[in-house]
């Protein structure tokens, strides 16, 4: 990501007196504010190192101006357009600058910066990136869809964002604005992303000549959020966002009904193995009482046999000593 930095000479006279390099460090992460026309906006500058701190500094990247500059050796500076609406405060390492009554022409990248006494060269440290959006009645030059995204943990969701009018455009991107304000996703006009940790490996993404489809990929229940796509167009002055942008709402999926769907089929499994179990015994019951009676059956017959055997043995018997 490209960030553009300028302070006016006019201001920082005192710092021409420091040799050429200029030393550029501790780059913070970046925040998302999202406000509508008319509300406040409140941006906290850290001002590192209190005793070696010079002059505190925060600037917009699309206009390239200077909004509030604080120093130790005089008096702030404050840009004269916001100076009847801007105003700031310092709590402890901090410079907090609020600005009132926003316009939609208020939404740009603000940057933090602070430069600390010279050693051998000024040092210049960067702090955090804000990145301002101000909804106001008209949609702007984005479009987005789709409005409302209901999902379920796992699923996929595109999200896409287009450039009204064909206008040509220096990067767009993808923030969240709600629950857990971050950038997600920004591609610049040449086609070179920085996506956020949280969707390294989930993210996708393709871009023609007017729009951006953004698809993410095993969405969590913290992914839910308000998804803003905004972007930084040629010849325009300040961030165009979308209004309304696209909700999402991802649930988890319930195991309530996967468990008693479960319990059912291993209910019905017992049962099946009951039944038959009760089956067999019944059928192996039956054939041993019909064995039982078979074998009854030929004793008695064989008994009779033998007496009637016996008997003609003694008839004849008695015929011959006749």
């Amino acid at each position: 990501m490209l960030w553009i930095s300028w302070v006016p000479t006019a201001s920082l006279l005192l710092l021409l007196c420091f040799p050429g390099q200029n030393g550029e460090e501790n780059e913070q992460s970046t925040d998302t504010i999202s406000v509508w026309e008319g509300d406040s906006i409140n941006i906290i500058c850290s001002m590192g190192d209190s005793e070696n701190e010079l002059v505190t500094t925060l600037t917009t990247s699309i206009r390239l101006e200077n909004v509030i500059q604080v120093s130790k050796q005089g008096p702030p500076y404050i840009h004269p357009a916001l100076a009847n609406r801007t105003e700031y405060s310092k709590d402890g390492r901090n410079l907090r600058v609020t600005l009132h009554n926003a316009q939609e022409s208020d939404s740009d990248i603000y940057q933090c910066f602070t430069f600390l006494k010279p050693t051998s060269y000024h040092k210049k440290l960067r702090g955090k990136t804000t990145i301002v959006l101000v909804k106001g009645n008209t949609s702007g030059a984005v479009e987005q869809s789709p409005l409302y995204v209901d999902a379920e943990q796992g699923q996929s969701v595109s999200i896409t964002c287009a450039l009204q009018n064909s206008q040509e455009d220096k990067g767009i991107y993808l923030l969240k604005t709600h629950m857990q304000r971050e950038q997600v996703l920004f591609v610049s006009g040449q086609n070179v992303s920085t996506v956020s940790p949280a969707f390294a490996d989930r993210l996708e993404y393709s871009k023609g000549e007017n729009k951006i489809v953004v698809t993410l990929h095993n969405l969590q229940k913290n992914d839910s959020d308000i998804y803003v796509c905004a972007g930084v167009l040629k010849g325009s002055r300040f961030l165009s966002a979308n209004r309304s942008g696209t909700m999402m709402l991802v649930k988890e999926v319930k195991q309530t009904g996967c468990s008693s769907s479960s319990w059912g089929i291993y209910g019905l499994t017992i049962m099946v193995v009951i039944l038959f179990s009760a089956l067999m015994c019944s059928i192996l019951s039956r054939v041993n009482l019909k064995q039982c009676f078979k074998n009854k059956r030929r004793n008695e017959v064989y008994e009779d046999m033998s007496y009637s055997s016996r008997r003609n043995t003694l008839v004849r018997a008695n015929a011959y000593s006749c």
